[in-house]
């Protein structure tokens, strides 16, 4: 599950690291929510890397009510070649989603604590996720695999998040099967994480506090 992270790395980092012609125009963000427009890379007709701003949460191109989208936040990395919602994606539509670091919950709910997911080394994750385009409005999902052992110590499922080298291979559509491997956990070495404050639980709340350490 990943239902809500951080971008805050400067513009010119992003653009370095997903190889973008020109650093996109974009405020820090620290509760990035469910039905909100972020920053996604994608290839181009040309194959090169370009940005785009889709909604989260995916609405595949046959359904009749948008609203569908606020359920299809993820898409689980076993399912994503075979479910109707997200097979044409998978084959056709796929992307990178910058993310400076995740949110996470662990506990029983009302007694939940949140934990900021961050890179242990660089500034940037790069989450592998699918769009889509339909009735005038583009929107993604973020993929979903198993924890690693690091992030099954608070939950069982994380992002697959990619290593730079994957990159193009990930946006490159010609050939959908020649990515499966890559749904898998990342080298929990590559990872860390800490308890933060329960600011986070309202996504109104937007500052650079919420990835400070909290008490629990």
């Amino acid at each position: 599950m990943c239902g809500r992270f951080a971008l805050h790395a400067r513009p010119e980092v992003i653009a370095l690291q997903f190889g973008l012609a020109q650093p996109p125009q974009l405020a820090p963000r620290y509760n990035v929510a469910p039905g909100s427009a972020v920053l996604a890379v994608r290839a181009a007709r040309d194959g090169a890397p370009q940005a785009a701003h889709p909604r989260w949460g995916l609405v595949p191109h046959w359904a009749r009510d948008p609203a569908i989208g606020a359920r299809v936040i993820n898409a689980r990395a076993e399912t994503v070649a075979t479910r109707p919602s997200f097979r044409d994606a998978y084959r056709s539509r796929r992307c990178l989603i910058p993310a400076s670091g995740f949110y996470e919950w662990q506990g029983a709910r009302g007694r939940r604590q949140p934990y900021y997911i961050h890179p242990a080394r660089g500034e940037l994750f790069a989450f592998a996720a699918l769009w889509e385009r339909g009735q005038d409005l583009e929107t993604f999902a973020i993929v979903t695999t198993g924890a690693n052992a690091t992030m099954s110590a608070i939950h069982e499922r994380m992002p697959v998040i990619l290593e730079p080298a994957d990159y193009a291979r990930w946006l490159d559509c010609r050939a959908p099967a020649a990515v499966d491997d890559l749904l898998r956990p990342c080298d929990p070495a590559a990872i860390a994480l800490r308890r933060v404050g329960r600011e986070v639980n309202d996504a109104r709340n937007e500052s650079p506090q919420l990835i400070e350490p909290g008490a629990a």
